[in-house]
């Protein structure tokens, strides 16, 4: 049933304070307390079959046997409610569960303040502060710890036959290891399905990355149904093109451009950074291959004599760096750089900054998850220029692609 603005008026005619509708005695904290007997008595009366008082009660093997009072957590405080029982002890209420000291939902907030950033001790002060509820440090670290679950299981689901793209990066974490804090390397690879709709794969952790750890990533995603790739765009990850290779040997190697341009900047001054640039545009703008390394040919006549590293390093790269001079204009726009997940990664960098270290690698895998779910919830459209994009796709890779 809508709530209607004559329900409200009637329900604030006596709130003449914020007190009185957010205080310890305000509307919101008598509100819940009454709709959550009012769920209990609902749930009772599915349990039993009857409604309260009703005849039809009469000489059934079970009935209604008073209540028993219990103080539960709420994002409005602590409530006192009276929880319903029967004469067999057969009723197991769903909205506060037997053990259970908190009302449904409360939980949920535990996890999304977690998944903003906030540790167990500043969740903690934040609901003593907000909500004049005591939840300790252990009863949150609870709370979350039941998420692994999840990621475990999410960490294992089925995947789609193919993505035309996938995008691949890392993320570095100060991890707790045999009593050493130590840098981990979070790796993500970010999907991008037939429908243009980004999709994370998952997360792996490695203190080094190699050919072998790859190799067990791909393998990884093959067993959970991954088929083909069209095209990977990584940031010269150690060991990935001989591990996609193996494993997916029709897969194309995108280096990013964008990456290799802040590389090849590196290398100059101030005063030079929007000359290189400009000349360096020359080469990734060029229409073909062949122009591009003209292009290449000539920035070198151009800068070698005062940085010879610049084009040393990008016809060190060029094989993987050129592929996409291989691709209409439609799919260069969603493939020469490595944006989408390096913004990604710049959103759970926000959420990691607060954390000097982790005590584990599980709490690394915890936090990620609920950051990266929270984050997906804003994933509703397919990724910019896709529609044309995947009809050069389909011109290209018809025959790769699932009926």
């Amino acid at each position: 049933m809508p709530i209607t603005d004559q329900i409200l008026d009637q329900l604030l005619a006596d709130c003449k304070s914020p007190e009185d509708l957010m205080g310890e005695q305000g509307l919101l904290r008598q509100l819940t307390k009454k709709l959550a007997e009012r769920a209990l008595e609902a749930e009772m009366e599915h349990h039993l079959g009857y409604p309260k008082n009703s005849p039809s009660g009469k000489n059934t093997d079970n009935s209604r046997n008073g209540k028993t009072a219990k103080t539960v957590r709420s994002v409005h405080g602590e409530l006192e409610l009276e929880i319903p029982r029967d004469r067999n002890s057969s009723f197991e209420p769903q909205l506060v569960k037997k053990g259970e000291k908190q009302l449904a939902g409360f939980d949920d907030r535990i996890l999304s303040l977690y998944a903003r950033g906030m540790s167990t001790r500043d969740i903690q002060a934040h609901f003593e502060e907000a909500y004049g509820v005591e939840v300790s440090p252990t009863f949150i670290s609870q709370v979350t710890n039941a998420v692994l679950n999840e990621v475990k299981a999410w960490q294992q689901r089925p995947l789609s036959a193919v993505y035309p793209i996938v995008y691949l990066d890392c993320l570095v974490v100060r991890s707790r290891d045999s009593g050493v804090i130590q840098n981990k390397a979070v790796y993500l690879a970010l999907g991008v399905n037939t429908e243009g709709e980004k999709e994370l794969l998952g997360l792996w952790l490695a203190q080094n990355e190699g050919a072998k750890f790859w190799l067990g990533v791909m393998n990884e995603l093959k067993n959970r149904g991954v088929t083909d790739i069209f095209i990977a765009c990584c940031d010269g990850l150690k060991g990935f093109p001989e591990a996609i290779e193996a494993v997916y040997p029709k897969t194309q190697i995108q280096l990013c451009i964008v990456h290799q341009i802040r590389h090849s900047l590196k290398f100059v001054s101030w005063k030079e950074r929007k000359a290189v640039a400009a000349d360096l545009r020359t080469i990734y703008a060029a229409a073909t291959d062949q122009e591009a390394e003209q292009a290449l040919e000539q920035f070198a006549l151009n800068w070698d004599s005062q940085h010879p590293q610049i084009s040393q390093s990008w016809r060190n790269n060029w094989s993987r760096l050129s592929v996409f001079f291989d691709y209409p204009p439609e799919i260069r726009k969603v493939i020469y750089t490595t944006n989408a997940i390096e913004s990604l990664n710049a959103s759970l960098r926000q959420v990691t900054k607060t954390r000097r270290s982790f005590p584990n690698d599980d709490a690394i895998m915890k936090l990620l998850y609920l950051a990266l779910h929270q984050i997906g919830k804003k994933w509703t459209m397919p990724i910019r220029d896709w529609k044309p994009a995947m009809k050069q796709f389909i011109i290209m890779y018809g025959d790769r692609l699932p009926l």
